[in-house]
């Protein structure tokens, strides 16, 4: 069923180069299924009704949730006032004179009110907890407001690259791009230029020009994707651009890096050719582990237990296997550095498969698995460290 939507008020106040407006546009359509109306009078009877007042700041995942609640308002928990409401065409008018004048309009009947707490604070793909954004937007707060979107672009649970060095540079690269109007797929498409150069000069031995393509690389992997959330950018397109070049890519770099070693050495009776072999499958092994993970019922693997989130910032994955890489390059030994991503992929991808096991026997045992970030004392409960460091990334939304 589409469902209708209206505009309340507009503010002039500009969000990463967005007016309100043309915030809430992008967001309903890259929802898919609303559809926009000018006027009350011209809503088809039997769709239920979006209102949304441009005074408030939202994501998307506000929408959502809220839409999981029909004939609810929703109001804004610093100042208690309605920011939007999910209601049938009936009481649409009602709904819509109460979030005008709250002081002196009725209160629809049968509808609930609802405060931003009441709704779900886990969040399964940006892996943090943390309830939907709603906030009131002032030409005072538009530094601070910035920051929140830039922040909540971040995922909670990622490698340590990414978790405590990229958020502060890349917000000023991020602010630069949008100031141009650069599109995220510019920035992918650039990374993909740098990931093909990285391997090339692997091949010839230029170890320290491929490495500083590769983390130039890592980095515009980092502002692409907060780009298109910050600016409302996202498509299925870009989404699968992006998430394209950064499933296949790694793998060619350690081969690359492995074929460059002439006359290395065999290590347990394992020469460079066969070693690249085995970086290959393991890679291969654990992110196949990763993608079968979430049909156990439950999150995916890194947001099972604490556990994962903290093996998740030094899993093998690129950042921390470039830091490897980066090792071996700088002490003189290229050999070592290829060695070590070899040995530290198959412990991690043998880990990975270990954990696969241990939730095949939870789901056998006690039922559909749940995230530990999902739990109702996950701020003061035994976790409360590890929500700390995980629940969000604090280093993002520092201006």
């Amino acid at each position: 069923m589409a469902v209708s939507v209206l505009l309340l008020n507009d503010s002039p106040v500009k969000l990463w180069e967005l007016s309100s407006k043309e915030r809430l546009h992008r967001q309903t359509r890259e929802m898919g299924g609303l559809e926009w109306f000018e006027d009350l009078s011209d809503f088809p009877a039997d769709e239920p009704v979006l209102l949304l007042d441009g005074n408030y700041l939202f994501e998307i995942r506000t929408f959502r949730k809220l839409m999981e609640r029909p004939g609810s308002i929703l109001h804004c928990a610093a100042n208690g006032q309605p920011a939007a409401a999910f209601v049938s065409a009936k009481v649409a008018e009602q709904a819509a004179a109460y979030m005008a004048d709250p002081d002196s309009a009725v209160f629809p009947d049968g509808v609930d009110r609802l405060e931003i707490t009441d709704l779900p604070a886990f969040d399964q793909k940006l892996r943090f907890a943390r309830p939907p954004l709603l906030k009131h937007i002032t030409a005072e707060r538009q530094e601070e407001l910035e920051n929140v979107l830039y922040g909540n672009s971040y995922r909670g649970i990622t490698d340590l690259v990414t978790k405590f060095v990229w958020p502060k540079p890349a917000r000023r690269v991020v602010r630069y791009c949008a100031r141009i109007g650069a599109s995220p797929n510019m920035i992918t498409t650039l990374g993909l230029i740098l990931v093909v150069a990285a391997c090339f000069l692997f091949e010839r031995q230029y170890y320290f020009a491929g490495l500083l393509a590769g983390w130039i690389m890592t980095f515009l992997d980092t502002v692409d994707g907060k780009l298109a959330r910050v600016t409302i950018q996202s498509s299925k397109f870009g989404d699968l651009y992006d998430h394209g070049i950064d499933l296949f890519h790694p793998p060619f770099w350690y081969v690359f890096w492995g074929i460059s070693l002439v006359g290395m050495q065999p290590v347990m009776g394992f020469d460079a050719y066969q070693l690249c072999w085995i970086v290959v499958i393991a890679y291969v092994a654990g992110r196949a582990i990763e993608g079968v993970f979430p049909f156990l019922g439950g999150p995916n693997v890194w947001t099972w237990t604490p556990f994962d989130a903290w093996f998740r910032l030094i899993v093998s994955r690129r950042n921390p296997c470039l830091i490897i890489l980066t090792v071996g390059a700088l002490i003189g030994r290229p050999d070592w550095g290829f060695i070590g991503v070899v040995g530290w992929m198959v412990i991690c991808t043998v880990i990975l498969f270990l954990r696969l096991l241990q939730g095949v026997f939870s789901r056998m045992k006690r039922g559909p698995i749940t995230s530990w970030l999902s739990e109702d004392d996950v701020a003061t409960g035994p976790n409360a460290l590890s929500f700390r460091v995980f629940g969000g990334t604090k280093g993002a939304y520092q201006g």
